[in-house]
């Protein structure tokens, strides 16, 4: 019976010590291992393993990309303004092999030291330069690419394998009275945006209006001129064909001319010249008849020709 007992016993511890000593590490992890509250150079990829419990424990260790919130951050600005920003966020990514080394610095909550209190520390280094109208209104969007870099350029010294991937930073809280000035600023501003808005429209529709009317006159201004072109090349058409005409007919007079005078040339020979003296002298003979045949000689010309006055009797046969 106390064999029993014993081997029971025996099995139940077993199965304990299994059960404690087994763990599982999530995929995007890895673990850390202490013992003794040191820390041990073994590191443990994602599945189930096992250690010497109430000895040995474990912390997981997440590598990849995760968002670490700092919120309610107070902030002094250096006229004196206490704001707070509501919310911070920084996403961030730890290399697989510079966990131990990061771990063994700044322990498993490396985050808390490097990332939470350095979010605090760089708020409050660039509130205590600027004012309250630069933090709220004129630098905050500048303030995430800042921060970023801040951070950044501390963690290459301090922790090399930690990359800083994006910073968000929340519009900080300020006080009540002043919050409403700034309403009623951004009113006044959003009004005064409106109408310069709306001047500019105006200014556009007169621009517009401008230039379409510039447009037309160009346009009728191109009509005209093409018109005008038009009937230059029409007028021009019109002298060119009178010339063409003109010069046409005259050389058709010249050359007749020419022909004739060709045809004088040809005809002006002796026997034509003296065939046309006996012609002019035929057309020109007068033929007189009567009594003052002789008066009329003695004033006639030499081409005259005369006929003596006979007496013609008429006897019956």
């Amino acid at each position: 019976m106390d064999t029993i007992c014993t081997v029971l016993i025996a099995l139940i511890g077993m199965v304990l010590f299994t059960n404690l000593g087994i763990h599982k590490i999530e995929e995007g992890h890895v673990g850390v291992y202490y013992r003794g509250g040191a820390l041990l150079s073994e590191i443990s990829l994602p599945g189930f393993h096992m250690m010497i419990p109430l000895i040995t424990t474990f912390k997981p260790v997440q590598v990849t990309l995760q968002t670490d919130e700092v919120k309610n951050v107070p902030c002094g600005t250096s006229g004196g303004v206490m704001i707070y920003f509501d919310r911070i966020e920084v996403v961030n990514i730890l290399s697989a092999d510079s966990v131990h080394d990061i771990v063994r610095n700044y322990t498993a909550d490396y985050d808390k030291t490097l990332i939470f209190n350095k979010v605090h520390h760089e708020l409050n280094q660039f509130c205590s330069v600027h004012n309250l109208q630069e933090v709220y209104i004129d630098l905050f969007d500048q303030i995430d690419e800042n921060l970023k870099n801040a951070l950044q350029r501390d963690l290459n010294e301090m922790a090399p394998g930690l990359k800083i991937q994006a910073v968000r930073v929340t519009k900080p809280k300020i006080p009540e009275t002043i919050r409403k000035n700034y309403e009623t600023m951004e009113g006044e501003k959003t009004k005064l945006l409106i109408a310069t808005q709306r001047q500019k429209v105006v200014e556009k529709d007169a621009e517009t209006e401008r230039k379409r009317a510039i447009i037309e006159a160009e346009k009728e201004a191109q009509i005209a001129k093409i018109q005008y072109e038009q009937k230059q090349r029409m007028a021009q058409i019109e002298d060119s064909i009178h010339v063409a005409a003109e010069k046409s007919k005259a050389d058709a007079e010249f050359y007749h001319v020419q022909k004739q005078a060709e045809a004088n040339d040809l005809l002006l020979t002796s026997k034509y010249m003296e065939f046309k003296k006996y012609e002019s002298l035929s057309n020109n003979a007068k033929i007189y008849y009567g009594p003052d045949v002789p008066k009329m000689f003695a004033y006639g010309g030499c081409n005259d020709h005369v006929i003596h006055d006979q007496t013609i009797e008429n006897k019956p046969k």
